[in-house]
């Protein structure tokens, strides 16, 4: 195959744009991976956005697929191949590490694979690395005892986020074209925010999971990328029935690749949900964002939710401390004195909620905001809000106390994220793109919300902002860590 100039910057290629120039010869799936993990060797150091490296394997891996476009032993391409994926280091993969960060379960090893992971290796996609999540995936930042600090490219003193930080990390530093990630309470979207990268919370039941959280409908698993199209092609890949999952919506739904622009919609502005406390820097840049819209002929209202925080605080209190705490609280029965920090004060504010609030309690609260967001989104197309609070979270604290970045006292480290308002109305399909940059040094968020299942217009829409408002990673606008560009990759 054609060799492209290895100055060109391939580890920041976009799947999409590696796709085609394998078709077309003029790239291989050899050069690429060993451009992506060349940029890996140089990042790696600060970002630590690894658990896991298979860059062997994914060499060879590699040359197989250059074999496909090459049309070598009758064998044809399949929709991700050759493209070098990160995946979460929670989405199993049969004979390999399933610790979930934490020293607990050192040693683990998956017996089958994910869902997801079957999705990429069927779709040809190549499984280079593993990546980062803080213990268990509960946290809004990502570091642990087993693994250490992941640091967002962007501004190493921050953290890309959590929990599905690292995936977003590895976007960010170019050290993967595409990454698995998921999403309870914002896993995937804050680190999406923070990142400067594309993240997609499917509708529960969109895309399969693993039991028993499969059947949470707070939770599930996606996409993350640095472009709309990307996100578009992987979410294709994800979604779809699968009998490990009872959940899994059937039939398939396939998102189309080409989207009408956003000319005569009516889109809802929600600046504060209700409830939060915004930074007036994502204020700025969300209204930005609505401004774009609105001179692309799209009709911008803003309005604003009933939503309290007491509401909001009964309702994820309830939820989490009958599902996914009483997980964490089994394995801190046990072994306390091996978990992190944040690990155990979780577990020990879901005992403490355990105590004060019923499921029922919690669910005639979860239908009434669901209801009311769903009365407050009918005259509208979609709504759009901030993805976060705040610019940005340190990187390596607990967050355990008041919230303090920048000199700054943003108070209750909860109230940080603007994402799980809708893992409470979790079958809306959410996308965040991004929405500018701040003054910390990191990028902006906003989500694009739809109405139950309509996962279609979520991308119009930030296919749309995409346009609107360039956040492409070019020579120019890349994070400068390791080498001060992607020259060598």
């Amino acid at each position: 195959m054609s060799k492209q100039n290895p100055g060109s910057g391939l580890a920041y290629l976009s799947a999409t744009d590696a796709r085609r120039l394998f078709a077309a010869r003029e790239l291989s799936p050899v050069e690429l991976m060993r451009a992506v993990i060349d940029r890996a060797e140089q990042t790696e150091p600060v970002v630590n956005a690894f658990a896991e490296r298979l860059f062997d394997e994914a060499l060879e891996q590699a040359r197989h697929a250059e074999d496909r476009f090459l049309g070598k032993g009758g064998l044809t391409p399949r929709p991700l191949e050759g493209i070098p994926i990160a995946t979460k280091e929670k989405h199993a993969i049969a004979g390999r590490s399933l610790t979930e960060g934490s020293l607990v379960l050192a040693g683990v090893t998956a017996t089958e694979n994910a869902p997801v992971i079957d999705r990429i290796l069927e779709a040809g996609g190549i499984i280079h690395a593993r990546t980062t999540t803080p213990e268990f995936s509960i946290a809004t930042f990502t570091h642990s005892r087993l693994w250490g600090v992941t640091r967002n490219p962007w501004n190493p003193d921050l953290t890309p986020g959590g929990s599905s930080g690292g995936a977003g990390a590895s976007l960010a530093a170019g050290s993967t074209l595409l990454a698995s990630a998921s999403d309870i309470g914002g896993s995937t979207r804050i680190p999406a925010a923070f990142t400067g990268t594309v993240g997609f919370k499917a509708p529960y039941g969109r895309i399969p999971g693993v039991a028993p959280l499969s059947a949470d409908h707070y939770r599930g698993d996606g996409p993350m990328a640095r472009t709309v199209d990307d996100c578009v092609t992987f979410a294709n890949v994800l979604a779809g029935p699968d009998p490990r999952d009872h959940v899994s919506l059937r039939p398939k739904l396939v998102l189309p690749a080409e989207y009408d622009a956003v000319e005569g919609m009516r889109i809802a502005l929600c600046l504060r949900l209700g409830a939060y406390d915004v930074h007036p820097e994502i204020e700025d840049n969300t209204r930005a964002v609505a401004r774009a819209l609105a001179d692309a002929g799209a009709v911008v209202e803003e309005i604003e939710l009933p939503w309290t925080k007491d509401d909001l605080l009964l309702s994820l209190a309830a939820h989490f401390s009958t599902i996914f705490g009483a997980l964490v609280s089994e394995v801190e029965a046990k072994h306390r004195d091996r978990m992190s920090g944040y690990a155990v004060a979780f577990a020990d504010t879901m005992a403490e909620a355990r105590e004060r609030v019923s499921y029922l309690d919690g669910l005639r609260v979860e239908t009434r905001l669901q209801r009311e967001l769903a009365e407050a989104m009918e005259p509208f197309d979609a709504l759009i809000c901030p993805t976060t609070a705040v610019p940005g979270l340190p990187a390596g604290d607990d967050l355990l106390g008041r919230l303090v970045v920048n000199g700054e006292d943003h108070g209750e480290p909860l109230w940080a994220a603007m994402t799980a308002p809708f893992n409470i109305n979790n079958r809306c399909p959410v996308l965040n793109v991004p929405s500018g940059r701040s003054s910390w040094g990191l990028p902006t968020g906003v989500q694009i919300v739809g109405h139950t299942y309509d996962d279609p217009t979520v991308f119009r829409i930030g296919k749309a902002l995409e346009q609107l408002r360039p956040w492409t990673y070019s020579p120019d606008r890349l994070p400068q860590v390791g080498p001060s560009s992607a020259s060598s990759s």
